[in-house]
């Protein structure tokens, strides 16, 4: 039998073993055991399962890649070793042109593809929305969130804002008080557009079931659109080093129905929680490069 009727005959089980061994999987393994899903597989938001998706193709592709690797140095170690009663070097060869052929393309394709699908995705999840049913604002600041839902004004008159303080720990249990977080709501299924702001250092805002975070800081604004596609309280956290009690600013995220969220955001105003959030919090404000007016000192 020639080797290439082999080689099929070979492929052909395995395919069948990987497709039967897929299709046994839950959605959480299909996931690659990710948060951000239900049992059933029904992600957080719109962007979920474009986030899951790249993460877990990437870690198929490299184990591939790996237990060729693997395969291929067992079986030189195996077929190459020195045998009983062998004595010298075995025959050198400078080069072995096919083989090295293989290993330059095959990691040019690999690394092509990787780059592909990541600028593809990426692309999908920095495409900002210029008209999204919900306008946010999240300041981060040495060590809580403050949140400004936007309203339609130009002067933001009409917005509402709530500002958090820093998680409160029971340090005999670890506990934290859940009803004291910062918390964001948000309505499901209504899409979402989140302006990034610091008022001090870098921060990072990062909701876990969501599977993204970026990062915010004093000179530029990042944004972040998606659309929430399923209720409940998620955790969000500081993701980027920031201080002494980094690992107390957290906060909650709760997606509401749309009902729920207007009556929360009529809570804020019944409350007098109106008006924009100024800069005039920010403890930077008169850092050099900020467009404060220097006094000759440095100051």
């Amino acid at each position: 039998m020639h080797s290439k009727h082999r080689l099929r005959w070979a492929v052909i089980p395995v395919g069948i073993a990987v497709a039967i061994a897929l299709a046994g999987c839950t959605p959480t393994e299909l996931h690659g055991f990710m948060p951000g899903f239900t049992e059933d597989g029904q992600p957080a938001t719109n962007r979920t399962e474009l986030i899951a998706g790249l993460w877990t193709t990437s870690w198929i592709v490299l184990l591939v890649v790996g237990i060729v690797t693997w395969g291929l140095m067992l079986w030189a170690i195996t077929v190459y070793r020195r045998r009983k009663g062998q004595t010298g070097l075995p025959v050198q060869l400078r080069y072995n042109m096919p083989i090295e052929i293989f290993y330059t393309i095959v990691p040019v394709i690999l690394i092509i593809g990787f780059f592909a699908f990541t600028a593809r995705d990426q692309t999908i999840l920095e495409t900002q929305d210029e008209n999204p049913d919900v306008s946010i604002i999240a300041y981060g600041k040495q060590w809580a969130w403050d949140f400004q839902y936007n309203g339609e004004a130009d002067d933001q008159s009409d917005a509402v804002w709530t500002m958090g303080i820093q998680a409160q720990v029971d340090h005999t249990t670890g506990d934290v008080d859940q009803e004291a977080l910062p918390t964001l709501y948000l309505p499901v299924d209504q899409s979402v557009r989140i302006d990034l702001r610091s008022r001090d250092v870098i921060h990072s805002f990062w909701i876990i079931d969501f599977l993204y975070k970026k990062d915010m800081y004093i000179g530029h604004d990042n944004s972040w659109s998606f659309t929430p596609t399923r209720e409940g309280t998620y955790a969000g956290k500081c993701a980027e080093l920031c201080g002494e009690y980094h690992s107390e600013m957290l906060f909650n995220v709760k997606v509401v129905s749309e009902a729920e969220y207007e009556d929360y955001l009529q809570s804020l105003r019944d409350a007098g929680q109106t008006g924009p959030v100024t800069d005039e919090y920010n403890r930077l404000n008169n850092f050099p490069g900020t467009g404060a007016p220097d006094d000759g000192e440095g100051n």
